[in-house]
């Protein structure tokens, strides 16, 4: 009877937690010299497992999805993924718990930093679903090069589009720079003439327009908060 009466009790002890930690929260991590505003969606599907998204306005991150999201208890931990992160510093991650006036305190780190951090929830969790990626237009297949520079440092662009059916476009991205990077892509995508392109894993985002005229795609690539010109010409 007391195993029986300990399994329930913990059984509603995990109830409360998922029910506690599910939902919108808002808050600020203070990091070195300003506030950084924090949105968390938090949502465990009905039991189905964990799922959620995160909002950082200061840093343009709109709807960034959480990976190696856990809720153990009244303890959460979660990776963002692709925003705020590269190969040099890491991922960005949160680490926080359930406090008794129901709050979620903890740390946000990213590149070896760690800052205090507390949200409040705000209401029910507004979770931003993954996009998939679309064809692109006929005239797009195939290979496109450009030059940019960043930090100082010029760099070469090589971008070559493959439709691959009910999955979309695939995109073979590489930039070379001091050294060959191979960006693994996670969406394509074109509304018109306008095309997205995103590394969630490396952190950058390639946004442009697509002249058939004029034979280019000339856009933004971003990575974290530096952006920089890129033409991009098809070779022949």
């Amino acid at each position: 009877m007391r195993l029986v009466a300990t399994i329930l009790l913990a059984s509603a002890a995990l109830c409360q937690a998922a029910e506690s930690a599910a939902g919108r929260w808002e808050g600020t991590a203070q990091i070195p010299g300003q506030e950084l505003k924090l949105i968390v969606d938090l949502s465990d599907e009905g039991g189905k497992g964990w799922t959620g998204s995160i909002i950082i306005p200061g840093f343009d991150v709109k709807g960034a999805p959480l990976v190696d999201l856990h809720v153990r208890g009244g303890d959460l931990d979660f990776a963002i993924k692709g925003a705020l992160g590269n190969e040099r510093s890491g991922r960005a991650e949160l680490k926080a718990h359930l406090t008794p006036d129901g709050h979620l305190a903890g740390d946000f780190k990213q590149g070896g930093n760690s800052a205090p951090s507390v949200l409040s929830k705000t209401g029910p969790a507004q979770v931003d679903l993954p996009l998939r990626s679309t064809a692109v237009a006929k005239e797009m297949e195939g290979e496109w090069k450009g030059d940019y520079e960043m930090m100082g440092y010029a760099r070469h662009a090589t971008l070559k589009f493959t439709n691959r059916g009910a999955e979309g476009a695939g995109l073979e991205f590489t930039i070379v720079g001091k050294k060959v990077n191979n960006v693994p892509v996670s969406l394509v995508i074109q509304e018109g003439d306008f095309l997205t392109v995103k590394s969630e894993e490396f952190g950058i985002t390639f946004e442009g327009r697509f002249s058939k005229e004029a034979g280019e795609i000339k856009g933004t690539l971003s990575q974290g908060t530096l952006e920089a010109p890129l033409l991009l010409r098809r070779t022949s």
